[in-house]
């Protein structure tokens, strides 16, 4: 977060090249900033294997996705709650994976906005009318009350923050968590199949 595309500030790449120096493990960097083409390279640098540019503050949404695969990571597509989908229509094909926000992006402890659901669910749909092996991610607002609506309507990767970093059982919390989103995966298995057939 830069504190200008949202009202907040939060860590850069030299915190994801403090994190990789202690992990071998994926680093998902989701760029909340304004010009995050200027930015893709360094976080890459940094570590990050993943990293996800929010449509609404790239002028040009192929060229950042470009950018992001050139430098070895897993190009993301960002859509805050309010974007409509037909801001990635031209772009899908490009990302392996899309986040969407079910709450509006700065702050944690948000309660999510429930018409984000119908949004992932026409998402998932046309992943599938196009048969793409995009993963579906969401963020906001994901608990044990909502992760197994978020998992119905199609997610694939649930984002936990508060809910989990809150709670005073972490292994306890994650495990509720894991069976809650395969609870909800269950209401709606289609979303589980995709093209490469896992």
């Amino acid at each position: 977060m830069d504190g200008h595309f949202v009202p907040n500030l939060t860590m850069g790449p030299m915190t994801v090249e403090a994190v990789r120096r202690i992990t071998k493990i994926p680093i998902d960097a989701h760029l909340m900033i304004d010009c995050p083409d200027l930015f893709i390279e360094r976080f890459a640098e940094a570590g990050a294997t993943h990293i996800s540019v929010h449509a609404e503050s790239v002028t040009h949404l192929n060229r950042s996705l470009q950018i992001v695969r050139s430098c070895g990571a897993h190009p993301g597509i960002a859509l805050g709650p309010s974007a409509p989908l037909s801001l990635i229509e031209w772009s899908l094909d490009l990302a392996d994976y899309v986040l969407l926000l079910a709450v509006n992006p700065g702050f944690g402890g948000q309660e999510f906005q429930p018409r984000v659901l119908d949004k992932i669910g026409a998402l998932r749909a046309e992943i599938g009318r196009r048969q793409l092996p995009t993963i579906i991610q969401s963020d906001g607002g994901i608990n044990l009350k909502t992760i197994a609506d978020f998992g119905a309507s199609g997610v694939d990767a649930f984002v936990v923050g508060s809910a989990l970093f809150g709670a005073d059982d972490y292994k306890g919390t994650m495990a509720g968590l894991r069976r809650e989103a395969e609870r909800g995966a269950l209401r709606n298995p289609a979303h589980l199949v995709r093209k490469d057939g896992s």
